[in-house]
């Protein structure tokens, strides 16, 4: 089964690929590794997941953000590479939570996201991981998530 069709199997959709807001790329491509920026959270109609996890914004809310970081860096994946199925491996995903200083459950929300890349790419999807708290994030954004990818060229 393809990737796009696991998609389709999920119920999902990914979104356009988003436009760099800064002086950086979305995506680097050397040798056979793609390196996906940090991407935040915005939804289908450009809100942002926003605030400190437990306080601002609860555990749940922040692993559905997650979740969508995920299709947004597999939507800029998808629009350097042309499609999805040119992704080998998912190397290292590197999860950073916006969290109150007495929050620990920083894997718990990068979680969301790591099932999300296995339930999309199966055994391609599987992963090192960072996954830690900070004391803020761009725009205040709950979560931020960047992807390093073995590709196929």
């Amino acid at each position: 089964m393809s990737f796009e069709s696991n998609l389709n199997k999920l119920g999902l959709v990914l979104p356009g690929a988003p436009s760099a807001a800064g002086l950086y790329e979305h995506a680097v491509l050397i040798g056979n590794q793609l390196f996906l920026s940090g991407g935040l959270p915005f939804d289908a109609q450009g809100d942002l997941i926003k605030g400190s996890v437990p306080s601002n914004c609860s555990v749940e809310a922040a692993q559905k953000a997650a979740e969508l970081i995920i299709l947004n860096r597999l939507a800029v994946a998808k629009e350097q590479l042309g499609c999805l199925s040119k992704i080998k491996q998912v190397i290292q995903l590197q999860g950073l939570v916006n969290s109150d200083s007495d929050f620990y459950g920083h894997p718990g929300v990068i979680d969301s996201a790591s099932q999300l890349l296995i339930d999309i790419l199966g055994d391609a999807g599987k992963h090192s991981r960072l996954a830690y708290g900070v004391a803020a994030l761009p725009l205040n954004a709950a979560v931020e998530i960047a992807l390093t990818l073995e590709v196929e060229l």
